[in-house]
């Protein structure tokens, strides 16, 4: 009867064809019905359309009656990747799924759903990346609904350095939990070096996936070999380019207290392409001298012979390219503490907020340094993260340098005692990569952090110190994009005479109108130190009519301290200017980051 209404209806089968599926259909049960439909659903998904089913071996899978949903909450990528290798395993595994990016899903449909995962990043003190703010708001509201019939899990990438560890995605666990949804398997928070944990959650998670979504006979089918498809970027963090080091020049005075470098990359031959507002993802080793002095610490050689990956090598090279080494994390410090016995970081760990801070300004061998304590080769590896490339933001524009790409990096560098402190990666692009040699990078994309697409809309630009970079980037791309929006430009740093980094091509802007206006604030150049905040709010009545001209505002830099006085700088303006309670300020400012008019690079 059903093929026969089908019949009747435009249909993308001939008169021929749908005879020969109703005598077929009248020689089948109901259950056998149901399992070719599956079947042939199952086709539709993986076949390029005009394509006809090759002659494959088919392997046993499951194809669930519904479907598993996909949302990630992504700042600067790594949830996005994530979320996206588990569409692809999904796929591979024959399971119907549909990915999606938080600020593109609809909460209310979460209704609809019965198998949901949820890949969650987090952003600044404890808070959901843009992309997400609007569901993360929506199902703490009462507009949320009832969840009793959904399946979900939840996955949260992070770094345990910070206060908020994994929060958005504690967040959703909780938010899901309370809405009547069952966790298929418990939450997982990953650390900075997340993918070997994040790989066998996500195994674990379809697992759960295809014996909760598959409930009967009917929905057993089976998919040709091979026919999902993953479409993954030829240069990633996993295979990164060998790119080329140019120039590494010094961009701060001779006399200040800081060495910024200005970094050139050749990206010549790769195909990689990048837009303002992404980030470059830099590979590195680190000093053979501190792997020698790690080693010492803890009375081994260094020749010691370990396994990584299956890989037979020294301590030593070990120590140089597969762990980090040089920043200490709370986790590092828990360990030597219960290994060594020492009394003052036994003292640290039972105070989480002092773990943290000495976490985060020591740095390991300096921990090591405690209390002199010998371990074994093993022990000392059990005690480290393994390593994971830097990001930098990108401080050109393809538009303008072609096949390079450039940043501004602050090498780290600071006495301990008669020692020398550095940076890792800072370190190695400043000091131990000469120009011509070889270096891994990737590009890691930032939707949340982008020019707006309308080239009239004014472009307000806060980025102190380093964080210039993509500042740099957007101007340059409204330069060669011939944009008509006005750009002002927010400077601070230490001085005027050492610190005014790509001093030359601002003023070149400004002469030429590409910048609009650019106020700077050097913090040491006077007895009251000014910055960045300062001059927004001695020009709060400009900056507020700029907002309501829809002028995009951008924050580059410090975590800590700078995005948060800024940020502060914002609300005031918005209460003195806009005549708003504190409430309906932070309520403007919220407003903004979900229009994309307010966005943060901070770090």
């Amino acid at each position: 009867m059903l093929l026969k209404e089908l019949s009747a209806l435009a249909s993308p089968l001939n008169d021929q064809q749908i005879g020969q599926l109703q005598q077929a259909a009248s020689e089948l049960s109901p259950q056998q019905l149901a399992w070719i439909s599956g079947y042939f659903w199952g086709l539709s998904q993986t076949q390029p359309a005009g394509q006809h089913a090759p002659a494959a071996q088919p392997v046993a899978a499951v194809q669930p009656a519904g479907k598993l949903t996909i949302i990630y909450a992504s700042q600067t990528g790594n949830a996005k990747g994530v979320a996206e290798a588990l569409k692809s395993e999904a796929e591979a595994a024959g399971v119907a799924v549909a990915l999606f990016s938080a600020g593109d899903y609809k909460g209310k449909n979460l209704a609809k759903e019965t198998h949901v995962i949820i890949v969650a990043s987090t952003h600044g003190e404890g808070e959901a990346p843009d992309d997400a703010i609007e569901l993360h708001e929506f199902l703490q509201s009462k507009k949320a609904p009832k969840l009793a019939n959904l399946k979900y899990a939840v996955i949260g990438l992070g770094d345990s350095s910070y206060e908020f560890f994994c929060q958005t995605a504690k967040d959703f666990d909780s938010y899901l939990s309370r809405l009547g949804g069952q966790p298929m398997l418990e939450r997982l928070d990953c650390d900075v070096d997340y993918d070997a944990p994040a790989a066998e959650w996500r195994k674990q998670a379809l697992t759960k996936v295809k014996e909760t979504l598959s409930t009967g006979e009917a929905e057993v089918v089976q998919l040709p070999v091979g026919q999902a498809q993953q479409v993954v970027s030829q240069y990633t963090k996993q295979n990164p380019y060998a790119a080329t080091l140019l120039t590494s020049q010094k961009i701060t005075g001779r006399n200040s207290g800081k060495d910024v470098r200005h970094i050139e990359i050749d990206l010549e031959g790769s195909g990689l392409n990048y837009q303002p507002g992404d980030a470059l993802g830099v590979w590195f080793d680190n000093d053979p001298a501190l792997a020698d002095a790690l080693a010492a610490r803890v009375g081994l050689e260094g020749s010691e012979s370990v396994e990584v990956d299956g890989e037979a090598m020294t301590l030593k090279q070990a120590l140089i390219s597969k762990y980090e080494i040089t920043a200490a994390n709370p986790q590092l410090v828990t360990k030597f503490a219960a290994l060594s016995g020492s009394k003052k970081l036994e003292k640290l760990v039972a105070d989480k907020d002092k773990l943290r801070q000495y976490a985060g300004n020591t740095q390991v061998v300096d921990v090591l340094a405690e209390k002199k304590t010998q371990l074994s080769a093993e022990q000392l590896l059990g005690l480290l993260r393994r390593l994971t490339p830097r990001l930098y933001s990108i401080a050109s524009s393809q538009e303008e340098v072609g096949e390079e790409v450039h940043l501004t990096v602050g090498v780290v560098e600071y006495q301990q005692g008669d020692e020398t402190r550095q940076g890792g990666a800072s370190s190695y692009l400043a000091h131990r990569l000469e120009e011509g040699e070889p270096v891994k990078v990737f590009v890691e994309g930032n939707n949340n952090f982008k020019l707006p697409t309308d080239d009239n809309t004014p472009v307000i630009m806060i980025g102190p110190g380093t964080g210039i970079a993509p500042f740099r980037a957007f101007v340059q791309e409204r330069d060669n994009r011939g944009a008509v929006g006005k750009n002002w430009l927010f400077f601070g740093d230490r001085t005027f005479t050492e610190d005014f980094l790509y001093q030359v091509e601002w003023q070149k802007y400004l002469k030429s109108g590409v910048v609009s206006q650019l106020d700077v604030a050097f913090s040491r150049d006077q007895v009251e130190k000014v910055y960045v905040q300062h001059r927004l709010l001695e020009h709060a009545a400009q900056v507020w009519q700029w907002l309501q001209d829809g002028a995009h505002v951008y924050v580059c830099g410090d975590a800590n301290y700078m995005a948060k006085d800024v940020h502060e700088a914002l609300l005031t303006i918005a209460e003195q200017q806009g005549k708003y309670s504190r409430e309906q300020a932070e309520q403007y400012l919220n407003e903004l980051r979900k229009n994309k008019r307010y966005q943060r690079d901070v770090y």
